[in-house]
């Protein structure tokens, strides 16, 4: 059993890495620099007096969606559709003369995906607001946290305004898709090439 599951993991690599689109991982734009631990990526950048960064994790972040429709519709010699990886993300904006961070929750609602055409709809939304200390690795519950949901219209528009200020606008977050998927998809090859040492391992 394990000889055929060690083939098909073989197979299964040479199959992904014919259909991944990025031998390294693509750049956002913008003077981001990209950090990467394991699934988890950071994105920093720094502008006058601030420094922003933006951290998301490709753990969970391909709508189920989008996997069960794969599988039912799969005819044999059919491509896979291709997945795609939108994960939350954090932004964090530190200002350098102040002790509080402003923490901004951000995620990609399901169903604005892939309708092109409409009106400049933004294609992520803010979840929740909060001020975190800077610099503290525990962020408390204890801290108020807006919830976007009964916010204002015209506050909420203004701290995407905020954001697009800072770089984290539309162009900012189709560019995070990208990047985000092909990590997604290099950690994915990377852990079946550890399954299939794994599975040989005698």
């Amino acid at each position: 059993g394990d000889k055929a599951f060690a083939q098909f993991l073989t197979d299964e690599i040479k199959e992904e890495k014919k259909i991944q689109k990025h031998k390294s991982l693509p750049k956002v734009s913008g003077g981001w620099e990209l950090e990467v631990h394991g699934t988890e990526a950071k994105l920093v950048r720094k502008i006058a007096g601030e420094k922003i960064t933006v951290t998301f994790n490709i753990n969970n972040s391909i709508p189920p969606s989008a996997e069960e429709d794969a599988q039912e519709e799969q005819k044999p010699d059919e491509q896979e559709p291709e997945l795609t990886s939108t994960p939350n993300f954090v932004v964090e904006v530190i200002k350098d003369d102040t002790k509080q961070t402003l923490v901004l929750d951000c995620h990609y609602p399901e169903d604005e995906i892939g309708h092109e055409g409409e009106e400049e709809s933004d294609i992520f939304t803010i979840r929740e607001v909060s001020f975190q200390p800077t610099g503290e690795a525990d962020w408390k519950d204890t801290n108020y946290t807006l919830n976007t949901d009964s916010l204002d219209w015209a506050l909420y528009d203004h701290l995407m305004d905020f954001l697009a200020d800072r770089g984290v606008d539309n162009t900012f977050a189709d560019e995070l898709i990208e990047l985000s998927t092909a990590l997604e998809h290099q950690e994915y090859i990377k852990f079946l090439e550890d399954l299939k040492s794994f599975v040989k391992c005698q």
